[in-house]
């Protein structure tokens, strides 16, 4: 890593992952009831060197003031799924796919819905197969507990 990226001199960060824990804390760390606070494990953050080579700088405590900041190089392969896939925005601060969104703006939204729309009725469909496909089973005679008589039988000890 070139050394002027120590003194937090780097390039525009093109993508930022939280790891965290959600649900801690709770009695009797704090006053407040158990699942509601976060803890922020990790922060990882994205950077690509003027070469295109990627770089990831990872703070194992983000919540803590101090220099423990680790660089490593990731893997060009991934980088560039991840560009091709437009989930790491323009290089300019752009938002994510900027270049595609602006040259047809109705284009990403038109997919979307249309993608939705298919989505919603495949589960309209599957879920209304499945509630005939239940009522049929359980329309069946040998379905449920059994009809004979008797089902159950009370046997009194104390005599």
């Amino acid at each position: 890593m070139p050394e002027e990226w120590a003194e937090g001199h780097f390039p525009q960060v093109r993508l930022t992952v939280l790891w965290g824990l959600s649900g801690v804390g709770g009695w009797p760390s704090t006053n407040r009831p158990p699942g509601g606070d976060v803890a922020v494990e990790r922060q990882d953050q994205l950077v690509v060197a003027a070469d295109g080579t990627p770089w990831v700088r990872s703070d194992p405590s983000p919540a803590v003031e101090d220099d423990d900041i680790r660089w490593h190089r990731a893997p060009r392969s991934v980088f560039e799924r991840l560009d091709r896939a437009r989930l790491l925005g323009g290089g300019d601060g752009g938002a994510v796919g900027g270049t595609a969104a602006a040259a047809d703006p109705d284009g990403p939204v038109r997919g979307d819905v249309r993608w939705a729309v298919t989505a919603g009725a495949l589960g309209l469909a599957a879920g209304a197969g499945g509630t005939l496909l239940i009522r049929r089973a359980a329309a069946r005679r040998e379905a449920g507990p059994p009809r004979e008589e008797p089902r159950q039988v009370l046997i009194d000890l104390d005599e």
